[in-house]
């Protein structure tokens, strides 16, 4: 069950558990929070209820009752749907297309070359590489089988990638992707609220102060360009030492990875209380 909360006498969370470490907080221990019998009049509040099947339905049905979720429709579609992201940094990620249809391998092969990274709009299925990397036409064909199946991936618009060669700290261990050289960001009206490593399985990994800035100027640009109140924009370093968009998504689902949650929630509240 969600409930509303008001953190600090600032922040106003719609908030509900789903038994998910990466993904729960527990915001009473840390910070002090309001608990109203009755809510004010057309507040804004940040989602933290997991993921969302159907974010207009959800979004519509709290307008009713006075709260505004933080992003709108529009806005969740364009952070956390690649082909809602994609057309505004396609010169920031790996080149890519999708399907309103299963494919064919051949009209997959017409448009992109071997290997190729394969995934739903919104995510992969629990990073199996089994499922992700294509390098022939057989993978590629299996692949198409099994997402069909796939509990993740079969209700999502199929996309395919370009792989690129990214900096990997440590192979993939049995049918998991490698660990890539990677960081997510939490962005709250356009400031920095948050970054920390993406992978927590693995080597420990952190950034020179000159790979952050580069990092952090990648992300920020992807941040100008989308325009979402509340974004999560991850990012990774080629083999060749460039910075790209990895993906992006809506950050009232996102899981925080190794991004510090107090800091986090610390810094989104003193964004609030100035008013940026």
């Amino acid at each position: 069950m969600s409930h509303l909360m008001m953190l600090e006498q600032t922040l106003w969370v719609l908030e509900q558990k789903i038994a998910n470490p990466i993904y729960d907080f527990s915001f009473e221990h840390l910070f002090a929070c309001g608990h109203p019998y009755q809510v004010p009049a057309a507040i804004k509040a940040i989602a933290r209820i997991g993921a969302i099947e159907d974010y207009p339905a959800l979004y519509q049905a709290w307008l009713d009752q006075g709260v505004h979720l933080v992003n709108t429709p529009e806005e969740h579609v364009r952070a956390s749907e690649l082909p809602g992201w994609y057309p505004l940094l396609q010169d920031l990620t790996p080149g890519s297309i999708w399907f309103d249809h299963l494919p064919t391998p051949q009209e997959i092969e017409d448009q992109l070359d071997f290997p190729i990274f394969i995934k739903g709009a919104r995510q992969t299925s629990k990073h199996q590489s089994s499922l992700c990397v294509a390098r022939d036409s057989a993978e590629l064909q299996t692949i198409l089988q099994e997402y069909q199946q796939d509990p993740i991936l079969h209700w999502q618009t199929l996309v395919c990638r370009e792989l690129l060669a990214l900096r990997i700290l440590q192979a993939g261990q049995g049918d998991q992707l490698p660990v890539a050289f990677e960081f997510r960001m939490f962005w709250y009206r356009g400031e920095l609220a948050g970054v920390g490593r993406y992978w927590l399985d693995g080597p420990m990994y952190s950034a020179t102060p000159a790979e952050m800035a580069a990092l952090l100027s990648t992300a920020r640009t992807a941040t100008q360009r989308l325009n979402v109140p509340f974004l999560v924009v991850d990012v990774a370093q080629t083999a060749a030492g460039h910075w790209v968009v990895i993906e992006c998504n809506d950050a009232q689902e996102s899981g925080y990875a190794g991004v510090s949650a107090v800091a986090l929630w610390q810094r989104m509240i003193k964004i609030e209380k100035n008013g940026f």
